[in-house]
């Protein structure tokens, strides 16, 4: 990982890899490099750090090209250094890689090669590819030959982009279980990692699918399978606009992305509430609706951000629609020889769509026979292709690493779920479902509400928390998933140790670490367990806790037992998360900002995980 651009055209190369580099840094790096073809010789610029420490580099010796490509490296084999930065050169010096993904067999090959006498130069698992491709190119002589057939004896995930100074007007790209999407132009051509590389050029995109190998030169492309055999594929337009991508006028992107909220909750609601008949309509699942109906258990299946969505969205299909839900943390679902039966729905949601533990337990469940259904926000992503049915949530381009507006999108797409199957099964009558859908449509005003109202008292709240070193966040029913969220946000973006807990539990346990420094939040809205919840107050009270809490306006009760209170609006209480974790984003904000973290791109974490 993480993120791949190539070019080949008539234009100088290096200021569009930068550029798109510069546009791939959202998913997390920490090193960046390009390779151009200058006058048949390979020329490598790489380093530690940032693309704007590369792009400095790259200043003080510029040399015009028309062919390159380049990579930001999220380390998984070998540390981040110049040395291990991508892209790689072979050890003839004419081939050159770089590379998403992880080589699982990497050390027999190179232990293979090294006993033919081949130097290694970095401790990557991806040279060991690079040199294989080169040993290939020494018999055939061809560079697809030598990709495809190297690309054979791999067993792992790849998305790759390689060229040689032997054949200088030839791009080749391929792609096993990480993204690459090939944008189309007038005698030009850019692939990369993600199409928000792409957009600023042309907004013709082609998706490759898994076993592609698309080979680029001047005059065309030719798309490939690994067994040489020639595929056409469908020519997409993107959708988004460049200015989507930018700060707008914000300091961060996971600023901007918070205050879009109202806008982004809105859109994955548009056009799918049918307030009159109390209802949803979610027209990506008409092929899987008698399965969907006739349910007698869902699994749903994620990771990170994504895992907390399906928890809120196990909640309210048990209480909605009557059916058994199980959450399962894709990374583990495959790996436990999971019980997977022919009426059996399987939701995985992923923000990319290309999340690699999600797609090998989507994989899974469908070679078991069970329907499976994708929520994601990149339209043809790997998810959306590869399920039998989906729902886009619509919440446009997310940069920031650490998730805010497609976590609430995805719990906007999984009540509207919810409402439509439970009037569909007869638990939600007509008249309980026309009051529904009016808080749905009260919804992103709400959301509103919360931003204009509580940034000053939640900027007080995050000065008073900075200097911690532990925050416990505590909720009860749909909204303990949200302390978990919470937590996670703050751990994310400003590296203090934060824990969510059902509040009941933290007499298990949890409460031996409370004391006067430990900042307890808890989130108390007025629904059925409010006076329970209140009993866990007193208790994180009576040990000197330092008591913060998320409550509804009028709750005088709970604000007299608190340090600090945000005040949210009402709603009915499956729709309570997508009220309730706004302030937490904010307050994991602004405490970020207080550290002076790099707030969009947390240390060691990538946006998009494209390996297992």
């Amino acid at each position: 990982m993480c993120g791949l651009v190539g070019y080949i055209g008539e234009r100088d190369v290096t200021p569009i890899l930068l550029d798109g580099l510069k546009r791939l840094e959202y998913r997390g790096y920490d090193s960046a490099g390009i390779a151009t073809l200058v006058n048949s010789h390979v020329e490598i610029v790489k380093r530690a750090g940032k693309v704007n420490d590369l792009e400095n580099l790259v200043a003080l010796n510029p040399k015009p090209a028309t062919i390159g490509l380049g990579h930001t490296r999220w380390a998984t084999h070998g540390e981040p250094s110049d040395k291990n930065a991508h892209p790689h050169i072979d050890h003839t010096g004419t081939i050159t890689l770089a590379h998403n993904g992880i080589i699982e067999n990497y050390a027999a090959i190179r232990q293979r090669l090294q006993r033919d006498g081949v130097e290694f130069t970095t401790d990557t698992d991806t040279e060991s590819l690079l040199q294989l491709i080169s040993a290939f190119y020494d018999i055939t002589g061809n560079l697809e030959d030598a990709v495809r057939f190297a690309l054979s004896e791999i067993d792992g995930t790849y998305g790759i982009i390689v060229m040689s100074s032997k054949e200088p007007e030839k791009l080749i790209a391929a792609r096993m279980g990480s993204p690459l999407a090939l944008g189309i132009n007038d005698g030009e051509y850019i692939v990369a990692s993600d199409a928000s590389a792409i957009v600023g050029h042309t907004r013709q995109v082609i998706f490759l699918e898994d076993g592609n190998i698309a080979t680029l030169t001047r005059e065309g492309y030719e798309i490939k399978t690994i067994y040489d055999e020639k595929i056409e594929h469908k020519v997409t337009e993107i959708t988004f606009d460049i200015e989507q991508i930018e700060k707008g006028g914000y300091d961060h992107f996971m600023l901007k992305e918070i205050h879009e909220q109202p806008q982004t909750v809105l859109d994955s609601m548009r056009g799918r509430i049918l307030k009159n008949h109390g209802t949803a309509k979610l027209g990506g699942l008409r092929d899987v609706m008698n399965a969907l109906n006739s349910a007698q258990r869902i699994l749903i299946t994620a990771c990170g951000t994504s895992w907390h969505a399906g928890l809120v969205g196990e909640y309210m299909l048990e209480q909605y629609a009557r059916i058994p839900v199980e959450v399962e943390y894709a990374s583990e679902f495959r790996y436990r020889s999971p019980i997977i039966r022919h009426d059996d729905v399987v939701i995985a949601i992923s923000q990319s769509g290309e999340t690699a533990d999600t797609l090998a337990a989507l994989r899974e469940a469908k070679l078991q026979g069970a329907s499976v259904i994708g929520i994601c926000n990149v339209v043809g992503s790997t998810i959306a292709r590869e399920t039998h049915a989906g729902v886009y949530t619509h919440a446009g381009p997310e940069i920031g690493v650490a998730s805010t507006k497609a976590f609430t999108s995805q719990l906007a797409v999984l009540s509207l779920l919810t409402l439509m199957l439970g009037r569909n099964r007869g638990f939600i009558s007509l008249e309980q479902g026309v009051e529904i859908a009016k808080e749905f449509e009260a919804i992103p005003g709400k959301i509103q509400q919360i931003l204009d109202e509580n940034i000053s008292e939640i900027k007080t709240i995050a000065d008073s928390i900075t200097e911690s070193t532990n925050v416990l966040y505590l909720g009860r029913g749909y909204n303990f998933p949200t302390a978990l969220e919470g937590a996670l946000k703050l751990k994310e973006i400003s590296y203090i140790h934060a824990e969510g807990y059902p509040a009941a539990e933290m007499k298990h346990g949890p409460i031996a670490l409370i004391d006067e420094n430990m900042p307890v939040i808890f989130i108390a809205p007025q629904d059925k367990i409010h006076e329970k919840v209140i009993s866990n107050i007193e208790e994180v009270r009576a040990r000197k806790g330092r008591v913060i809490a998320i409550v509804n306006h009028d709750d005088e009760q709970i604000e007299s037992l608190c340090e600090h209170v945000i005040k949210i609006p009402p709603t009915t209480d499956f729709l309570t998360p997508m009220l309730t974790i706004i302030p937490l984003q904010l307050l994991s904000y602004y405490v970020a900002v207080n550290r002076n973290c790099d707030v969009d791109q947390p240390r060691n974490l990538a946006k998009s995980v494209t390996v297992e």
